[in-house]
């Protein structure tokens, strides 16, 4: 993978409708997650259009592998047989490996595996990335435009675009700007590294997350995440609460809220100054999505804001939320698009 598909050929007195329909084609985008798998059925041209035709949802829980929701997604009434693709490009919540035909996501209870996508799937050409690649190039589409602003800066026409996005766990990604308005896009499992507490009642929190999870190493994963927001609410009142109840009694005046706010800011902050993301920081859907008041809160801005030595740079950089909730089938459709463009597939 991937493989070439034939050229088609023209005839001079082809219709023009038709000439339109053999330059299109079609994009099969997925976005595997933890909870959800979310499909998505694109169409391209040669003029760099990209359509969202139709898109569905399944629950990851409800097929026990990959070639189960490959399966579920045929069977079901979405608008594209995944053998009917031109391009399949398949995010995943977790690292790629093996040159890119193989992931045994950590929230998943099954790996995938495209190494014989045509045989197995009948895909002629595919892709595995990680599910913030998808978001990553989704800021370079409709969902990123759309996206709601939340801190001003300025935005140079070649600046790096990092991407953020805290559900079930944390995830990282970055985009540079490559050749002929093509895009690079720099994986992370940043969300497993350390997270940085910084006061005596941070410090007693870590300790207090240290005995609740029965773990010596807290990450971003552990923090800044669904459950990170349930582990807040419970070290400062005293009630164990699921995510979704939590942001019921997340008010402006909750110190859960403040904490949270707080903690997203300086988790923003950090992989911002990491890649010096001058052309922005996306924060993508999940707890965000769901509870906007924890970056609209002013420990958010304070946090992100703060440093003695790049306080200024820091303020240039714009910070943003995407609120499309399929912004991963766009991103992952965008570089299929890229990627049929490159093969000369039109």
């Amino acid at each position: 993978m991937p493989l070439r598909s034939k050229t088609a050929v023209i005839r001079q007195d082809t219709p023009a409708a038709d000439i339109q329909k053999m330059s299109t084609r079609k994009i099969l985008s997925a976005d595997i997650g933890g909870t959800n798998s979310r499909f998505g059925c694109f169409e391209t041209d040669a003029a760099g259009r990209l359509a969202l035709v139709g898109s569905k949802w399944f629950r990851t829980g409800d097929a026990d592998s990959f070639t189960r929701l490959i399966t579920m997604v045929n069977q079901s009434d979405f608008p594209l047989r995944s053998s009917d693709s031109d391009m399949a490009v398949f995010a995943v919540a977790g690292p790629v490996e093996k040159n890119g035909v193989y992931s045994a996501p950590p929230l998943i209870p099954w790996d995938i595996d495209i190494t014989n996508a045509r045989d197995d799937y009948g895909l002629r050409r595919c892709a595995l990335i990680n599910d913030f690649i998808a978001q990553a190039f989704a800021t370079r589409t409709p969902a990123g435009k759309s996206a709601q602003e939340i801190l001003p800066g300025n935005i140079p026409p070649d600046g790096t675009v990092a991407v953020i996005g805290a559900g079930t766990g944390l995830g990282k990604a970055a985009l540079v700007p490559g050749n002929a308005g093509s895009y690079v896009a720099v994986p992370s499992e940043g969300g497993h590294a350390s997270f940085p507490f910084v006061s005596d009642p941070e410090f007693k929190f870590q300790k207090f997350v240290m005995r609740e999870l029965g773990e010596e190493y807290l990450t971003g994963n552990h923090i800044v995440s669904g459950k990170g927001l349930s582990l807040i609410h419970k070290f400062l009142t005293g009630e164990k609460l699921e995510p979704k109840e939590v942001v019921t009694r997340c008010t402006p005046a909750s110190e859960t809220l403040a904490w949270a706010a707080r903690f997203y800011g300086r988790t923003c902050r950090n992989y911002a100054l990491e890649v010096l993301s001058l052309g922005g920081m996306y924060i993508a859907g999940g707890v965000a999505a769901k509870l906007p008041g924890m970056l609209t809160h002013k420990a958010f801005g304070e946090e992100f804001r703060s440093s003695k030595t790049m306080s200024r740079i820091l303020e240039q950089i714009s910070v943003f939320l995407i609120t499309n909730e399929e912004s991963g089938l766009w991103g992952a459709a965008l570089l299929g698009q890229q990627m049929l463009k490159k093969e000369g597939a039109f």
